[in-house]
């Protein structure tokens, strides 16, 4: 099993167990206001549960979609707060990173602590070029979190994406592994 972990938290795969934590989530309608998907159903949370599941059995593997579970101080284990992945493409040389967290996950930097983690990785292990993100333009707290991570704008796509019947924009924000080196310190975090 893939794991990471940052000071709060655990990025590891997610597993069939996550069921339940996963859909009280994805069945949210604020958290998935700014996603094509959802709010999701049970079957949908299932399929993708199930999905993911798969995709990190595959060889070689392209999808690192991890749970990331917030650590207790008292034995190391906790809940699971969210999810944090990296899709690769171009023969592995380029990713694209998303997430998703539950609303008591909110405001409290989780987001940009296990991206962050999962960025680091990407670039020191996987040896990425390239690391991309996109984002509804009326999301300002995940371009908050992009911005953090050191994701500069590439330009905006002009009603792309459609979500439950409307046509919305999309930022498109990327990092090289060049600027990442550049502005972190030697220890990757």
């Amino acid at each position: 099993m893939f794991t990471l972990t940052t000071p709060r938290l655990l990025l590891r795969d997610f597993a069939p167990a996550d069921l339940d934590a996963v859909h009280a989530y994805g069945a949210d309608p604020e958290v998935s206001r700014f996603m094509e998907w959802g709010p999701n159903t049970l079957d949908q949370t299932q399929a993708f549960l199930t999905g993911v599941v798969e995709a990190a059995t595959a060889r070689p593997r392209t999808l690192f979609e991890l749970a990331v579970v917030e650590r207790s101080a008292s034995n190391g284990s906790g809940q699971l707060v969210g999810g944090v992945g990296l899709r690769l493409e171009d023969q592995g040389r380029q990713a694209m990173l998303g997430y998703c967290f539950a609303r008591p996950a909110w405001g409290r930097g989780l987001a940009t602590e296990a991206a962050t983690a999962l960025v680091a990785w990407g670039f020191a292990e996987m040896g990425l070029h390239r690391i991309w993100a996109r984002c509804d333009t009326e999301n300002t707290a995940s371009l908050g979190v992009l911005s953090k991570l050191g994701l500069r704008s590439e330009g905006t796509l002009r009603q792309d994406c459609r979500i439950r019947g409307q046509w919305r924009d999309t930022h498109v924000l990327a990092l090289l592994r060049e600027e990442w080196t550049e502005n972190r310190p030697a220890t990757g975090g």
